[in-house]
């Protein structure tokens, strides 16, 4: 999804998982793929994984290792259709009834608005096209040669600093948000650039 050509107008960025949803996506997602049975055999077999999380604390890291284990030689056209399964069967039952009147409240502001969020790009797209969002900043996901889930990251986990850096990327060195919103300390530099700074300002659920 292409940036939209800013102009004037006010760039609106948002977080989305906990944010414009009540839940992490990815994780819904591996376990609605892999169903509750193929959700616990392979949480179990990534545990190792979860124990080393707690000394490292790298987001980035952790996510790899689910990709590879839940993900790893599926191609990007099976990842993309499964998304967009994914999305039209639980986007109901994710969006924050709140969040979403204000997101359209920036539309009729006229504002650029933008999704910028850890997660994988290819999963919350479908989202981000059901919401009519401008521009889409996630995680990339790097694929081989033949176009299948490699088991890593491409590139950092968009989250802290790394969410400004690709804002700056999209919209220049000097952009400033006209508002932010998020519910982390994955956000904590991107509210930092915004004049409406909304830290877990919505509540509701679906």
């Amino acid at each position: 999804m292409p940036p939209a050509a800013s102009g004037d107008a006010p760039v609106a960025a948002f977080d989305f998982d906990g944010t414009l949803t009540v839940k992490d996506s990815f994780t819904a997602f591996l376990r609605w793929r892999a169903g509750h049975g193929g959700y616990a055999v392979a949480l179990a077999m990534l545990a190792p994984n979860l124990l080393s999380y707690l000394f490292h604390g790298d987001r980035g890291r952790i996510k790899a290792h689910a990709v590879r284990q839940f993900l790893s030689g599926v191609s990007r056209e099976e990842l993309a259709a499964e998304a967009r399964a994914f999305a039209q069967a639980e986007g109901p039952r994710l969006f924050r009834p709140d969040a979403l009147a204000t997101w359209e409240d920036w539309r009729r502001k006229g504002a650029t608005r933008v999704i910028v969020t850890a997660s994988p790009t290819i999963l919350v797209a479908p989202f981000a096209d059901q919401l009519g969002a401008d521009l889409l900043l996630g995680t990339e996901l790097e694929f081989d040669v033949e176009g299948r889930l490699a088991g890593a990251l491409m590139g950092e986990n968009n989250r802290g600093m790394e969410k400004v850096r690709r804002l700056r990327q999209a919209f220049g060195p000097n952009i400033r948000l006209a508002a932010a919103y998020g519910d982390s300390s994955g956000d904590t530099e991107m509210l930092h650039i915004a004049d409406i700074k909304g830290y877990r300002v919505f509540k509701g659920r679906p």
